[in-house]
């Protein structure tokens, strides 16, 4: 089973198909799973990070289009993932640097005990309906990400967290006694993983009508014309095309490889930014020392380029 559709590839050359994925699923197996997943990706030219742990899978992987399929046929025969779900998006060049299956203690990091999506959830809510609910004067709108993602594209009239990692978010949720004041909360992430976990949360603090948006931002760009968008911006994704715009398509944004913020074309003109060095958003907080040691390994990316390699720094 997949939610994938098929979207047009860019017209430029060398493209790759990019799949987002995640299953919960109860999965004692994980640690003995993880080698013969990183020998599957590997054979087919396949690139990215899958987390793996007792909850299921998650990550985005890259590759040729009969790389990723022969990869997510393989996740689909396991008696876990039968009815795993992907998006699908292309990218003009190959976003990753490796491939890393890895294990973790969980496949989005909370740090609540006893969170279970399977045991409850919020209500998913499809693309299509999605306007109306947030548009609803009696539903609260959360964002659900950090305050990196937040910054380059939101969702019209959201509620912003500013939380630097989710860990934060169950304490913000706890601080905020205010969120109870409508009757609907409607929640949205990525790519619907986090909502996964924090409409679980959010209906184990004892709100009732929690929703959240199914296949998360990706899916909505994917799906909603954008003469009918209320999505500002655009949105980021862990991977070096770092935003995706509607359509799926690639965003401007640039990555700034001291602090990994995202920059825009015009935060590219600060006379703070020095191209691997600093930005805007990290300049005063990086010291001369640090400063010279990313210019040092901005020099040796330069020169594995001019050789026709690229450095795993960058």
């Amino acid at each position: 089973m997949t939610d994938a559709l098929q979207i047009p590839r860019p017209e430029a050359g060398g493209q790759f198909l990019v799949a987002a994925l995640y299953h919960f699923a109860s999965f004692g197996r994980f640690a003995d799973f993880r080698q013969p997943l990183q020998q599957m990706c590997d054979d087919n030219q396949v690139k990215g990070t899958l987390l793996l742990a007792h909850e299921g899978i998650n990550g985005t992987i890259a590759g040729p289009e009969e790389g990723i399929k022969a990869v997510l046929a393989f996740l689909r025969a396991q008696p876990e993932f039968t009815n795993l779900e992907h998006k699908e998006s292309w990218a003009s060049s190959m976003p990753f640097l490796r491939m890393k299956a890895r294990l973790k203690k969980e496949i989005v990091t909370m740090g609540v005990e006893d969170i279970d999506p399977n045991r409850i959830v919020g209500t998913y809510v499809a693309p299509k309906d999605w306007n109306a609910l947030i548009s609803d004067p009696e539903t609260l709108v959360i964002d659900t990400r950090n305050d990196y993602e937040t910054a380059i594209g939101m969702f019209r009239g959201a509620v912003d967290p500013n939380t630097k990692s989710f860990r934060d978010f169950p304490g913000w949720v706890k601080n905020n006694a205010d969120l109870a004041a409508k009757p609907k909360i409607a929640m949205y992430c990525t790519g619907g993983i986090r909502c996964e976990k924090a409409t679980a949360f959010m209906k184990e603090q004892g709100f009732d009508e929690v929703y959240h948006l199914k296949g998360g931002i990706l899916k909505y760009l994917e799906e909603m014309p954008e003469e009918e968008s209320l999505w500002d911006g655009a949105c980021f994704v862990f991977d070096d095309r770092v935003s995706v715009t509607h359509g799926l398509k690639e965003g401007e944004h640039t990555l700034c490889h001291a602090c990994r913020q995202p920059l825009t074309p015009q935060d590219l003109l600060s006379p703070h930014h020095e191209h691997g060095v600093s930005c805007i958003r990290c300049h005063e907080t990086r010291t001369e020392e640090d400063r010279l040691r990313y210019r040092q390994r901005q020099r040796q990316m330069e020169l594995a380029k001019t050789r026709g390699e690229r450095h795993l720094g960058s």
